[in-house]
């Protein structure tokens, strides 16, 4: 096996990321890397579909493989890209070092980017006054008014920024305000840092829909009711964490905003507009390999890493 090898399986969410990325590392001696913006916090399991961890001294363990950058931070501690490649970039040094294959795994595709892309990433500061500024507009004309004025500054924002969850949508839009440059082209490409084989998931979109319904439905059934019940008495309902989808649907149904059916189906809803937005992201990436199940994975990591 050549060194500095890196292999990336992306793909929208409820795809099969993640049993894809276990299997591949059973059988390649490999360790996940989560690329999951919302899998890092800790407590939050069920409704962003967290694979079942058991952990095992300082090593979090799933289907016997080691898992890095899960339950890493409480959900009142924010929590930057910057921050995550930095850690990223270091695990999957550490992975290689033991003579191991690093496997990136996730669908937060600014997570993966700034990885494969060795993106330098500016740090912003928080601007009080003019995000106080863009939160009364909200009140006044409602969030889809400012989405819509952050996306006539930077069209390619409506492919990277949830409309629905409005401290994605304060920050970009303060962001892109603040240096009078695209959110979205805020981001320089640096040198490699390890080669690359992206490999996608491949689902029909027919299909995708179906496994986001039944996902959803299992995730009721599973108590995300009582997780974010426990959630928000320990931290309060005020954190950026919990405007998740899952989560910001079902504290307003706690907040007797909305009934529970409704919620759901909500969460159905804005998990398949995530989706697609996650599908045309990808898509704009010409250097991921399709693939529809395990063998076809197998084909491209036995080229990639023996040739």
């Amino acid at each position: 096996m050549r060194k500095n090898k890196l292999v990336v399986i992306l793909g929208p969410t409820a795809s099969g990321k993640t049993d894809l990325s276990i299997k591949l590392a059973k059988k390649y001696n490999g360790e996940v890397v989560s690329a999951d913006s919302r899998q890092i916090y800790r407590g939050m399991d069920i409704g962003t579909a967290k694979p079942k961890i058991n952990h095992k001294g300082k090593k979090i363990l799933s289907g016997g493989i080691v898992h890095w950058l899960l339950d890493i931070r409480n959900p009142d501690k924010p929590y930057t890209v910057a921050e995550y490649k930095k850690e990223a970039v270091r695990i999957i040094r550490q992975i290689l070092k033991r003579n191991k294959l690093p496997i990136l795994a996730g669908g937060t595709g600014l997570y993966i980017q700034a990885v494969t892309e060795n993106l330098n990433i500016p740090e912003v500061k928080a601007d009080n006054a003019l995000r106080a500024k863009i939160e009364k507009e909200i009140q006044k004309h409602g969030l889809d008014f400012v989405f819509k004025k952050l996306i006539k500054l930077d069209p390619e924002a409506a492919y990277i920024v949830d409309p629905k969850n409005p401290r994605r949508v304060i920050r970009a839009l303060e962001i892109t305000l603040l240096t009078k440059k695209p959110f979205s082209q805020q981001r320089k490409v640096g040198s490699p840092l390890f080669d690359v084989l992206e490999i996608g998931v491949s689902v029909p979109e027919k299909k995708l829909r179906e496994r986001i319904n039944q996902r959803t439905e299992k995730m009721i059934k599973s108590k995300l009711v009582e997780e974010v019940k426990k959630l928000i008495k320990k931290y309060g309902a005020n954190q950026q964490s919990f405007d998740a989808i899952g989560y910001r649907e079902i504290i307003e149904y706690l907040n007797n905003k909305i009934t529970l059916e409704q919620a759901t189906e909500t969460i159905k809803i804005n998990t398949w507009h995530y989706a697609k937005r996650q599908i045309t992201w990808f898509k704009r990436d010409k250097r991921i390999h399709r693939v529809k199940n395990f063998k076809e994975a197998v084909k491209l990591l036995n080229k990639f890493i023996y040739v």
